[in-house]
């Protein structure tokens, strides 16, 4: 639980000893994310669909790591995968929103499997785990919510395809409301929108010339670190940044301004 101070200003909790939970928590961001919040004193449930990856990860991260496996695309597998989460790791306080999907096709290019699919776990995986926490957080008074958008979001994608690029920006939508929503509560809800962070998604669903064009284009000529991202959630669920709520953080070495 919180512990509050009686210190005049915003009401600040202690969050060493808090629980995180961080969807898509086997992949790159997800892993970079699970050790910064562990190096900051809290639990994390890692949840993911990939099960032996996530058990083999949470083996060497040690026991303030949890392995949850769930299906983000299916609300009844989120509702299962929630209620099977150890006690000794209710309630959430922190939920990182990281799970996604990417898609390169063009519209005309997208099956119909392909854009439920992406709507399903890019979205709709967000806002039914994200109702699942909310209660409790209302109840405590105290809460993080923090989503992966995308720069896809606000560019339409330049190289993300039509379902990528629209679900992302759904969930920048999403995020939106839930900030109005939850204010009062003391519950910030915060997106991140990052470009091009070294992980799969770009350096193996991207040729090398499209690599190449891409880091031409970044102003810092570089790409984003998986470590550089999981800062921006430490900084967002702290204590200090609970003024900040219902803003999507760009994260994309100035490739694009707004």
């Amino acid at each position: 639980m919180p512990v509050f101070t009686d210190e005049p200003g915003p009401r600040v909790a202690n969050i060493t000893g808090q629980t995180a939970l961080v969807t898509g928590a086997a992949g790159v961001l997800g892993v970079a994310t699970t050790r910064a919040l562990l190096d900051a004193g809290l639990k994390v449930v890692m949840a993911d669909v990939s099960e032996e990856r996530l058990r083999s990860l949470a083996s060497d991260l040690g026991d303030r790591a949890c392995p949850l496996t769930v299906d983000l695309g299916d609300p009844a597998d989120i509702e299962r995968a929630y209620a099977a989460i150890p006690d000794s790791f209710l309630p959430i306080d922190i939920l990182v929103n990281n799970a996604g999907i990417l898609s390169l096709n063009k519209s005309e290019a997208t099956s119909v499997e392909e854009w439920q699919r992406s709507i399903a776990v890019n979205l709709n995986g967000v806002f039914f785990l994200s109702r699942l926490v909310i209660p409790a957080m209302k109840e405590r008074g105290w809460g993080r919510i923090v989503n992966t958008s995308s720069l896809a979001a606000k560019t339409g994608g330049i190289t993300a395809g039509t379902a990528y690029s629209t679900s992302k920006g759904a969930v920048s939508a999403l995020t939106f409301s839930l900030a109005a929503e939850l204010a009062p509560y003391g519950v910030t809800v915060n997106g991140i929108a990052p470009a091009y962070v070294r992980t799969p998604m770009v350096t193996e669903q991207l040729t090398e010339t499209q690599q190449q064009a891409l880091l031409e284009k970044i102003p810092v000529h570089r790409f984003c670190e998986p470590e550089e991202f999981a800062h921006v959630i430490r900084f967002l669920i702290d204590d200090l940044a609970g003024f900040i709520t219902g803003e999507i953080i760009d994260q994309n070495g100035g490739l694009h301004f707004d």
